[in-house]
């Protein structure tokens, strides 16, 4: 059997530096709370040294957003505020591959996710709000939708880049200054994102980054010179701002958990299938908050689509994110790596029967093998909870109604995936599951052009296409 040689991509293109300072009203500053180091996942070193912001510091940044909205980018002309946010889609773009690296680095996804998927989605959801700017009035949401005023932004460590940009991109096309405040793990392109606002001459305040851990966040959402609260993390933490934002008139969309099913009927074409499957549950290392982490499949193929899916796995790649061969990264910490491990091993004492990949893994870094579950039943933890890595479960039904039932037997309803060939039963399933979004014959498809989100415990609010517009107006 060939190998592949390596592919590396040259970590220098990142332009990483020492240490990198919050971003407020316009300018970088060190902020007042103890600075963290961000690490590589992969080899578990120092990459840089970031300052994190005080309550002062989000006090501070609140108040240049206010001032920005009540000067400047509240009362400009939407064909003028278009100008500002094309202009950072552009840059975005010409430095696309700076970035690309950064983010693995920094998050540990392989290079070929982050050069063909994040980065040139981030920058297609700032050329497409770009489009919208001075377009609000014909949006569907009334003749003369107005801004909120200041979003504060709280976004996870998976998709950082791309987080930010969907957070950023539809509150200045609406009008809104914003705050935002990284993953406390992967605060370095959002700080790149920053250079690239700064370059684009936003007028100081419109965007303000800062990095920190929990307690900042926590400040944000709870200041009171926020209008508007997005965030996207875990179901526990979307409780918590929810519990604590009620009554007090913001305005708020959650972006949370999933444990999305991904249903294959008797009559998909299993080899596509198979395909859809990897993507579903492996893309990213299993860090998608829409993965396919439930398999759910029908009996009469369950034994030939299971070993396919092990015959594809087998042939993954686990490895350096920054080879251009590698198909699974690392896992972004040591604390997720532990908790991806405690569920695995309950799954096992649970009776599940585990198959891991045979790929090798690298002596340092923070990796795990992709792991399929098969004999699982609806109560166990596996089935139940989600893992946020590369681990599958495998369910079957033998009808379509059981399919249902099993899909729609969870908290959450952030996704499902269908496979089949028939075009009503595709219709059919879709109206029946709790989801927000369904991928028919796919899996892990997004356009900045159609909105996403979920019922139930994963949240609430819709972010891309018109309908994400809604969230940043006062209609």
């Amino acid at each position: 059997m060939w190998e592949y040689a390596p592919a590396p991509e040259s970590r220098d293109i990142a332009n990483l530096k020492p240490s990198y300072r919050m971003f407020v009203d316009g300018e970088f500053v060190e902020g007042a709370g103890e600075p963290l180091k961000t690490v590589n996942p992969a080899t578990e070193e120092v990459l840089a040294e970031v300052s994190t912001a005080s309550k002062d510091d989000v006090d501070r940044a609140v108040r240049a957003a206010r001032r920005a909205y009540e000067r400047v980018w509240g009362r400009m002309p939407g064909a003028e505020r278009a100008k500002y946010i094309y202009r950072i889609a552009r840059m975005m773009a010409e430095r696309a591959r700076e970035l690309a690296v950064l983010e693995s680095l920094d998050n540990g996804k392989p290079i070929r996710e982050s050069r063909d998927v994040d980065v040139p989605t981030a920058s297609a959801h700032f050329f497409y709000h770009a489009g919208w700017a001075d377009k609000l009035a014909y949006a569907g949401l009334g003749p003369d939708p107005k801004p909120l005023g200041v979003a504060g932004q709280v976004i996870p460590w998976n998709f950082p880049l791309l987080m930010a940009a969907w957070k950023i991109a539809p509150a200045l096309a609406c009008g809104n200054t914003v705050v935002l405040k990284p993953a406390e793990t992967t605060p370095l392109t959002a700080l790149v994102l920053a250079e690239i606002v700064q370059q684009a001459e936003l007028p100081p305040g419109v965007v303000n980054i800062l990095p920190g851990a929990g307690d900042v966040g926590a400040e944000l959402v709870s200041h009171a010179g926020v209008d508007k609260v997005a965030f996207t993390g875990s179901t526990e933490v979307g409780k918590l701002i929810q519990r604590s934002l009620a009554g007090r008139g913001k305005k708020l969309t959650l972006e949370l958990g999933g444990k999305a099913a991904n249903v294959v009927f008797d009559d998909a074409p299993l080899d596509q299938a198979v395909e859809g499957i990897v993507n579903g549950i492996f893309f990213n290392q299993g860090h998608v908050c829409c993965a396919g982490s439930r398999l759910l499949v029908q009996e009469s193929v369950a034994d030939e689509l299971i070993e396919k899916l092990h015959a594809r796995i087998s042939t993954l790649r686990i490895g350096d994110p920054l080879d251009k061969n590698t198909d699974v990264g690392a896992i972004n910490s040591r604390e997720q790596l532990t908790r991806i491990t405690s569920l695995v091993e309950a799954g096992e004492q649970e009776g599940a029967e585990k198959w891991v990949s045979p790929c090798p893994l690298p002596d340092k870094g923070f990796f795990f093998a992709p792991t399929v579950f098969s004999g699982v039943s609806q109560a166990m933890r596996i089935a139940r909870e989600e893992i946020f890595g590369p681990v599958l479960s495998v369910l079957t039904f033998r009808t379509p109604d059981e399919a249902v039932a099993k899909a729609n037997n969870t908290p959450y309803g952030l996704s499902a995936g269908i496979w089949t060939e028939k075009g009503s039963r595709i219709l059919w399933m879709a109206d029946k599951l709790r989801a927000g979004v369904v991928w028919a014959n796919t899996f892990n498809r997004f356009d900045p052009t159609a909105p996403f989100g979920g019922y139930q415990e994963s949240g609430f609010g819709r972010e891309g296409g018109r309908a994400g517009l809604e969230a940043y107006l006062d209609v």
